[in-house]
């Protein structure tokens, strides 16, 4: 039984691997500052990590978290730095959802 775990967790932690390596291949950034934008269409920067997440609900691509701007709950996705304007990805940056005490 121990084995068929260690198994499964090889194979998640291999998809979580895979995944953000594509997506990083694809132009988005993980960290402290990654750009998201919630339904609404408000942008801003939260804490991204692949694999966890400690102030929001991991729906897959998805993320249901806070919006700073509504302020709203919502669901929130990366937006690669490539696809927005210098002044809306600079405004962006001055918006930081709550940080993780």
């Amino acid at each position: 039984m121990k084995k068929n775990r260690w198994r499964a967790l090889v194979v998640v932690a291999a998809g979580y691997l895979v995944g953000t390596l594509w997506a990083t291949w694809q132009g988005y950034r993980f960290g402290r500052s990654t750009l998201v934008r919630c339904r609404q269409g408000h942008l801003f920067t939260t804490t991204w990590v692949p694999g966890a997440s400690l102030k929001a609900v991991r729906l897959g691509w998805y993320r249901f978290q806070r919006c700073p701007i509504g302020p709203h709950w919502a669901l929130v996705k990366p937006v690669r730095e490539a696809d927005v304007s210098a002044e809306a990805l600079a405004q962006a940056k001055l918006i930081h959802d709550t940080r993780i005490p």
